[in-house]
């Protein structure tokens, strides 16, 4: 396989940089200027930076072979994302290299606030002892409120579960089944939160709609005693609703990660012993600072190679935790996708797809532009990627929609069910699942109940089910030099029509493939490479 060409424009960890020189050719560029930028761009399929340098239009413009670019670092303000989106260029950065750094602080926060860890530290460091003063509160049986449950909130949940917590959480932005999937209990409204919380923990990004969000009104309505935490991004929270609830002891403890201003030498929350203020150490790490350029170099690399890059930030947002669960069903909905085309030649117009089972516990939005990834990159001049996908699936006037089944199907613990109209208003349909040992297996074609784990090589023969067919299609293979892996037949009603689906080592010739179709009974025979 061809190596991938990298560009990194700006530094990142040697350790970053190894990696990359594993896989692909690096030309490490530090502080390279706009107009060689510019002008050598054309030339690579991955570009690493940080915030120094721009992508906006005219660089894309000229990127005939970019698929990707990293952002060492988490800001994407100096990129363009809509046009790199309408273009099919990934942009990936590293937030992951320090959710876990950043879940942690607001743990401890959680714990300091719970137990007055840092009052009583300084207390004792001053010469004094005592204990009473000190009287704190345990968290299990304690309702925690998560405001925003995306990837560090996620993470928040999964581990006070184990400290036997309530989890509630309120983000409108995401699917019922992330919710479910760590086991937080959905809030329609953010009031329903703030009322039922024992502790509050913000963990959403810093836009209009969400700074000040939590302030006067909000904190009248809170449980009495309530504790709160802010580790995510300053100005979130009213500081000066903050310090009214503190006063007038309707809040019992606050912990803050960021500020409203930074750095910051002073506050009048400051007055407060049951406030615990860190320097905004979210990210302050050694594994952190680590992470990053190993992190963007595995992004880039997955990028180029065409599979999934977990940190797009043209994607919905996945963890690499959660893109390791939902890797075999990522690959699966791209397998069925593919087989369309190659099977019929019919524009589609409209796609239907459902998930049944409860174990198939991710994100569907993901599936859905794996499933069109497979379906358009036989026929598509455009490059076709997980990010353009829909885009192109729309301009192509293809309609779809998608459904979750809780329940079993066919008594399949998970089942992904297609079926596709074409412009002549016929239906195709075809199945699959994903096997115990995280295999993905097509049970169904056009209503052929099969068990095939899909190859690079196929063959598919319909034929009429009579006697002999069978005999005649293993005839061809012998003589024409076909080694079968596996073979599989299926039928609807005995007597009538039947198909067979072989998994063969190698292509078979158009030669070869018309011996089969001029054998008596068979109806079609087509091959398929994935």
């Amino acid at each position: 396989m061809k190596r991938g060409k990298v560009l990194i424009a700006e530094r990142i960890d040697d350790a970053g940089v190894e990696l990359l020189r594993k896989e692909m050719d690096v030309d490490v560029c530090i502080d390279i200027s706009r107009e060689d930028l510019l002008n050598k761009i054309h030339e690579y399929e991955g570009l690493i930076i940080r915030s120094d340098n721009k992508i906006d239009k005219e660089l894309l413009n000229k990127a005939m072979n970019l698929k990707i670019v990293g952002r060492a670092g988490n800001g994407v303000d100096n990129i363009d994302i809509p046009e790199a989106t309408k273009k099919g260029v990934i942009i990936a950065n590293t937030p992951e290299s320090n959710i876990i750094s950043a879940c942690e602080i607001a743990i401890a926060h959680i714990l300091a606030g719970s137990r007055n860890l840092t009052f009583a530290d300084e207390y004792l460091k001053s010469g004094k002892w005592g204990r009473e003063i000190f009287m704190g509160n345990e968290l299990y049986n304690k309702t925690l409120g998560i405001i925003g449950l995306g990837k560090i909130g996620a993470l928040v949940a999964t581990r006070m579960k184990s400290f036997g917590m309530k989890i509630i959480a309120y983000d409108p932005y995401i699917s019922d089944e992330r919710y479910k999937r760590f086991g937080a209990e959905k809030k329609e409204a953010l009031e329903e939160l703030l009322r039922e919380a024992d502790i509050i923990t913000i963990h959403t990004p810093k836009t209009k709609e969400t700074i000040g969000m939590i302030g006067e009104s909000e904190i009248e309505i809170m449980k009495d005693g309530v504790r709160i935490v802010n580790a995510a991004r300053g100005k979130l929270m009213d500081e000066t609703a903050l310090y009214n609830g503190l006063k007038s002891g309707k809040i019992k403890s606050v912990g803050l990660d960021v500020h409203d201003e930074e750095p910051r030498y002073s506050c009048n929350l400051y007055e407060f012993k049951s406030v615990t203020v860190t320097p905004h150490l979210g990210a302050t790490t050694v594994e952190a600072q680590e992470n990053v350029g190993v992190t963007i170099a595995q992004q880039v690399i997955n990028g180029i190679k065409g599979e999934m890059v977990p940190n797009a930030v043209n994607l919905p947002g996945i963890t690499t935790e959660e893109l390791r669960d939902m890797k075999p069903y990522i690959e699966l909905a791209e397998t069925l996708g593919k087989f369309y085309y190659q099977l019929n030649t019919h524009p589609v117009k409209y796609v239907d797809i459902v998930y049944w089972g409860e174990s198939i516990n991710v994100d569907i939005d993901i599936l859905k532009r794996a499933f069109l990834k497979g379906l358009l990159e036989p026929i598509s001049t455009d490059r076709v990627n997980y990010i353009n996908s829909e885009i192109i699936a729309e301009n192509n006037g293809i309609g779809i929609s998608q459904e979750v089944m809780d329940k079993n199907h066919n008594n399949y613990s998970n089942l992904v069910t297609i079926k596709i109209i074409n412009n002549k208003m016929e239906q195709f349909t075809i199945s699959g699942t994903v096997s115990s040992k995280n295999e993905g297996k097509i049970v169904e074609i056009q209503g052929y109940e099969v068990d095939v784990k899909p190859s690079r090589h196929m063959l598919f023969v319909q034929n009429r089910d009579v006697p002999g067919v069978i005999g005649r299609v293993g005839t061809i293979i012998g003589t024409e030099n076909i080694n079968v892996a596996t073979m599989q037949v299926g039928r609807k009603i005995k007597g009538h029509m039947a198909l067979m689906v072989l998994n063969v080592d190698d292509e078979i010739s158009k030669e070869s493939l018309e011996k089969f179709k001029q054998v008596k009974d068979i109806i079609e025979a087509k091959t398929t490479t994935l």
